[in-house]
């Protein structure tokens, strides 16, 4: 039962970390902005520096089970 909350939260990050790199990748392809009033090159970096820690920290709680 304890192993409960750590798949639960593993999903989480690796549903969040999977949809905004997915999002991410898809308005550099289309050229859109990925936040507006930010410069393009930050704004990806961010997006991407944030899906790939959610997903290392979802690799982490599936670690834990």
């Amino acid at each position: 039962m304890e192993s409960g909350p750590a798949i639960f939260a593993g999903v989480v990050f690796a549903l969040f970390g999977g949809g905004l790199l997915v999002w991410t990748a898809v308005r550099v392809r289309h050229r859109e902005p990925v936040a507006h009033g930010v410069s393009p090159v930050a704004s990806v970096t961010l997006a991407t520096i944030a899906a790939v820690i959610a997903l290392i920290l979802g690799t982490w709680c599936f670690t834990r089970v």
